[in-house]
């Protein structure tokens, strides 16, 4: 499930959140946006637990992705412990966005 951030509850559910947020910068107008959110609700069936994965809208929401410096769409942004941790930007494969995040995963024991 992909999570719906706004400027008001951004600080709650990304900057305070226990598990590392990939968080994307979004617009409905946005094709290259469209086109990756599968991939991201792949990541957030897959990653359950280890990953909140979250989506801003920012036509809606423009404070923080000016705050955050996103120039383009999509950005994902991963936020952990209140930090951007790494970011990607386009429409980028599943495989490379996997690679650009997964070092900064929990590990799951089991």
């Amino acid at each position: 499930m992909i999570v719906k951030v706004s400027d008001a509850t951004f600080e709650e559910l990304v900057l305070r959140a226990e598990l590392p947020v990939l968080l994307d910068f979004t617009a409905d107008w946005c094709p290259p946006c469209k086109m990756i959110k599968p991939v991201l609700a792949e990541l957030a069936d897959e990653l359950a637990g280890r990953l909140v994965v979250a989506e801003m809208d920012v036509d809606v929401n423009p404070r923080t992705a000016q705050a955050a410096g996103v120039l383009g769409m999509p950005t994902l942004n991963l936020y952990l412990g209140g930090k951007v941790a790494t970011q990607v930007v386009g429409a980028r494969p599943k495989v490379a966005i996997m690679r650009a995040i997964e070092a900064h995963l929990p590990v799951t024991t089991g």
